[in-house]
């Protein structure tokens, strides 16, 4: 009889990495923005591109919790958000 090898040495069925699907997202962008894809493999592509930006969407948000936890753990317990492009603008005229 079988038996499952350990957690660690199975291989992963989770989602890909960040990276890895903004990576293929970029890809993909391109390939649609050059506009010689024929219509039906636009749509698959850009399906992909919408299961991509989910999973993009998904990451980003288990870290920006994760981020808060540590904060909250490390006794931070106020979670500020970034700033508007404002402020962004308005170091640039200082340069």
């Amino acid at each position: 009889m079988k038996t499952k090898p350990p957690k660690s040495e199975q291989p992963p069925t989770a989602q890909p990495d960040f990276e890895q699907s903004l990576t293929e997202l970029e890809a993909l962008v391109a390939k649609l923005e050059q506009g010689d894809v024929p219509l039906e493999e636009a749509l698959k592509t850009f399906e992909r591109g919408v299961t991509l930006t989910r999973q993009c969407q998904s990451a980003l948000r288990a870290a920006q919790q994760k981020v808060e936890i540590l904060l909250t753990r490390n006794g931070n317990e106020t979670v500020e958000s970034f700033a508007d492009g404002e402020e962004d603008a308005d170091d640039d005229d200082e340069r």
